[in-house]
């Protein structure tokens, strides 16, 4: 459904995700919906991780959506475990499963998909809210990560089928 929802989306799409590493048939369609002039915001994780490795798997693709125009943003205050997905002020997406391949593929997720304006609008001040909690981040900050954050995070992206 994420796949689908995304491939969908015109104008917006908004996502939260404690475990931010979508394979590369999920990453392209992002990168994509970008292309369509598709406003992708996404919340992630910050100081507080209960999966380092998992995280830094995840930093490891962070430039591909900063360099595609979205915009991220890293939640500062607490342990940050959200998993929801607004597209288009329409439909919301939430639930058990990660933006990972574990989820995608291994774990046994259940997610609600709710199609109704109401509702997503709620959705979109929740996340407007967790913003407002974060430190965004750009694409010339994560270019200046240090060379063994960056190994780090390319070793950990090796096993991100795995996450």
């Amino acid at each position: 459904m994420f796949l689908m929802a995304i491939n969908a989306a015109r104008r917006r799409i908004d996502l939260e995700s404690a475990y931010f590493v979508p394979d590369e048939l999920t990453l392209t369609a992002l990168r994509d919906a970008m292309k369509r002039g598709v406003r992708v915001r996404l919340v992630v994780p910050g100081p507080y991780v209960d999966s380092k490795v998992t995280r830094n798997a995840s930093q490891a693709q962070w430039g591909a959506m900063l360099q595609a125009g979205a915009r991220m943003y890293r939640y500062q205050p607490a342990l940050f475990h959200n998993k929801l997905m607004v597209v288009d002020g329409y439909l919301t997406i939430g639930g058990s499963a990660n933006f990972d391949n574990r989820s995608f593929q291994l774990n046994d997720e259940a997610n609600i998909n709710i199609y109704d304006h109401a509702f997503a609008a709620h959705m979109i001040e929740v996340i407007d809210s967790d913003i407002a909690r974060s430190r965004e981040l750009t694409l010339a900050q994560w270019r200046e990560r240090p060379w063994r954050q960056r190994l780090v995070d390319w070793l950990s992206s090796q096993a991100a089928a795995q996450l």
